[in-house]
């Protein structure tokens, strides 16, 4: 497992004095009870993510349990989720939302008083609901379409000609696909880059499959640019259609698919925010508020740009699950006397 360096301060755990009898004994502590809720487990960023809470709960010997909502439309969904969660008794609950703004007035009415961690997805919530919310882990998402379209702005700089690019960033009004579409539009301005057409379509394979087919029948095409899922797509489609090499492909984010890509220089770019490493970091977040130790309130790792060229082991390593790993629902912590 990485070693990684962790940016949390961490301070003794406070003791309270008890009988030299019980000492002798031992007393068993309860281990703390954390529930996640995932948007969906459709692609290997959240599979991603599902591995460094795991991997950070059995280390910090807590009891974890997963639940995901099947897709970013899926609100009623992870409403019902939240109960599941008060009702196992959660200590904490960690969130990735389906929406930033499915909870703003409300959150407290699925979670009542129990304490609050966003993971990912950007959490907004009222006066009166953010008094549950502990803690964040995540990044700025129009970072992550602003190194994409930089990239292709420094390739293709004003008066070098015009490429046509059509985007498919996954569901139109949920996840991050807002903040990246304005950070790729803004990154790109004053370039040659021009965007034709935008898709979208929840974050569905046999979905992004169908955009992808319409977005390469298109003509003068030069480059497609949007989500793990749609480009993993178009990487088969381009080989179905025998145009690999004429259109490019750059991801608004990782995934094992986009990573093989680069390996095989199928994707030309692609930004990782360390999915694995945002795992870790919200359990670690959960973990040291309910033990009282010291902690960052926001945690967001540095986004990493690669190209087949600037791979890195340590980076890839804080985003991607081992490709054997299949995602775990539930931890279960092992007894211990404190």
């Amino acid at each position: 497992m990485l070693k990684t360096k962790h940016i949390f301060s961490r301070c003794l755990r406070k003791t309270i004095p008890v009988s030299l009898s019980l000492l002798s004994m031992g007393t068993v502590q309860a281990a703390e009870k954390l529930c996640a809720i995932y948007p969906h487990l459709k692609d290997s960023y959240w599979l991603s993510v599902n591995y460094g809470m795991v991997s950070e709960a059995q280390k910090e010997n807590v009891n974890l349990r997963v639940l995901e909502a099947g897709g970013y439309p899926n609100t009623t969904k992870q409403q019902q989720q939240l109960m599941l969660c008060s009702k196992w008794g959660a200590d904490a609950i960690i969130l990735g939302t389906v929406d930033p703004l499915a909870f703003s007035e409300n959150l407290q009415k699925w979670t009542g008083n129990i304490p609050i961690f966003a993971t990912v997805n950007q959490l907004i919530l009222d006066k009166k609901q953010s008094q549950n919310l502990k803690g964040s882990v995540g990044v700025d998402w129009y970072w992550m379409g602003h190194q994409a379209g930089q990239y292709l702005a420094q390739k293709h700089p004003a008066g070098s000609g015009v490429k046509k690019v059509v985007l498919l960033l996954g569901p139109k009004s949920s996840g991050g696909t807002k903040p990246v579409d304005k950070g790729f539009r803004e990154a790109i301005e004053g370039s040659d880059i021009r965007i034709i057409e935008s898709f979208w379509a929840d974050n569905d394979k046999e979905l992004q499959r169908n955009l992808v087919q319409q977005a390469i029948d298109m003509p003068d095409v030069d480059y497609l640019v949007g989500s793990a899922v749609a480009m993993e797509a178009a990487i088969s489609e381009l080989r179905s259609a025998n145009k690999t090499g004429e259109i490019g492909l750059i991801s608004t984010y990782l995934s094992h698919g986009i990573y093989r890509g680069l390996l095989r220089n199928k994707i030309e770019f692609a930004p990782t925010d360390k999915m694995v490493l945002q795992g870790r970091l919200s359990v670690e977040q959960a973990v040291s508020y309910l033990r009282q130790q010291q902690y960052e309130t926001h945690s967001s790792p540095i986004i990493q740009p690669l190209t087949p060229d600037t791979l890195n082991v340590s980076t890839i390593e804080e985003s991607l699950s081992p490709s054997e790993y299949r995602p775990i629902f539930d931890v279960k912590a092992v007894e211990s006397q404190r």
